[in-house]
Order: C-alpha cells, then sequence, then structure tokens
C-alpha cells in the first residue's frame, strides 16, 4: 500500500528551525508532485509548500515564503520541508501529500496523505 510518513516535528522556540521529512512507501516518489499541508489550532488546511517531480519548481505559500524550503531525494522517496525563523503562528499539524499531477496548491488533487506530525512553536 502506498504511504506517506512525516517526522521532524517537536516544541521549538520562536526563531528555531526545523527540518520535516516524508518517506514514502509503495510508490516511486518521482512521479508525484509532493505537497505540504498544514491545519493549526482553530484554523484551516492551509498549503505550505510543494515540489514538482523532479524538483524543478517549488510553490510557497504567502505566509511561510521566505522561511520554508522544501527538497526531495527521490533515489530515498524523501522530501523535506525546511523551516527556519519559525513563528508561534507555524504552530500545526503538518501533512505530507502526493499527487500524480494537478494543481500543486490544491489539496483536492492529491491522492495519498501522509498521517501528520505536530510543530509546536512556543516560548
Amino acid at each position: 500500500q502506498a504511504r506517506l510518513l512525516e517526522s521532524g516535528g517537536g516544541l521549538v522556540q520562536p526563531g528555531s528551525s526545523l527540518r520535516l521529512s516524508c518517506v514514502a512507501s509503495g510508490l516511486t516518489f518521482s512521479g508525484y508532485v509532493a505537497g505540504w499541508f498544514r491545519q493549526g489550532p482553530g484554523a484551516e488546511r492551509e498549503f505550505v509548500a510543494a515540489i514538482t517531480h523532479s524538483g524543478l519548481a517549488t510553490y510557497y505559500g504567502d505566509s511561510v515564503k521566505g522561511r520554508f524550503t522544501t527538497s526531495r531525494d527521490n533515489a530515498r522517496n524523501t522530501v523535506f520541508l525546511q523551516m527556519n525563523s519559525l513563528k508561534p503562528e507555524d504552530t500545526a499539524v503538518y501533512v505530507c501529500a502526493a499527487m500524480l499531477g494537478g494543481n500543486a496548491m490544491s489539496a483536492n488533487d492529491y491522492q495519498y496523505w501522509g498521517q501528520g506530525t505536530q510543530v509546536t512553536v512556543s516560548s
């Protein structure tokens, strides 16, 4: 079965950094656009970042642009989300998703979803 498994979340102070990983199994990740979404307390699901099949293009939500970077290592079926200058408002469950193709910013276009990893930014 196709699965996505996120890791790397945790509790950090404002201004700190975290790197999330998403490892895919049961699929060849190079055939998929990989996206990151998040949902914070009292908030709707929000697009965070996406990266195209070979990493040629990346996309970012306005709230994280300039602070977050997504990358991928297709040989290891892994995508990453490097999060810098974290703010309390970044607190959320971060979820990795994969799609064969479509609008990289549209959650509805993704076929596979991970369980999520909690990121908490607090002093």
